[in-house]
């Protein structure tokens, strides 16, 4: 049996919309709920979306994931800690102790799931020839299909 690179561990993870700004946030820690002063964005006729950041007038665009794909915001699962003992003056570390209840390495938690993302730009919206988010949901996806499909035999 094949060991797997990464493993995605999902429970019941809520639905999200990822918004990706165009700024960097020096901050890499929890926060509390953000209330609408800080964050409210305005959906207009055409379906373009603006809002103000940080007195930045900002536009956005929602992102569809194409069929068949499944976005996740994911984390790092929690290294499990080896049982240790000592013998005398060396230390031994017991690998055998209970390996079926270990969290195997290459393991992720997801957070949330999302089928859309929202891509900001600094006062236009993101244009899809230039921006790499948009970009690579549009040309990157398109070419991984390509190039991980098959072509069915011909009888």
């Amino acid at each position: 049996m094949e060991k797997s690179i990464l493993s995605l561990s999902s429970g019941d993870a809520p639905k999200s919309t990822p918004n990706l700004l165009p700024c960097r946030i020096n901050h890499n820690g929890s926060i509390e709920p953000v209330d609408s002063s800080f964050w409210d964005p305005q959906t207009g006729d055409d379906g373009a979306k603006t809002v103000y950041f940080r007195g930045r007038k900002l536009h956005g665009i929602t992102v569809k994931l194409p069929e068949g794909y499944r976005g996740v915001v994911a984390s790092a699962a929690p290294k499990v800690e080896q049982k240790k003992s000592t013998f005398g003056d060396v230390e031994v570390v017991d690998l055998m102790d209970d390996e079926q209840s270990r969290t195997p390495q290459g393991v992720m938690n997801v957070q949330a799931e999302f089928d859309e993302m929202v891509v900001w730009g600094h006062e236009s919206t993101a244009d899809a020839s230039v921006d790499p988010y948009v970009r690579g949901m549009e040309e990157w996806l398109t070419l991984a299909d390509q190039i991980h499909t098959y072509p069915t035999a011909k009888k």
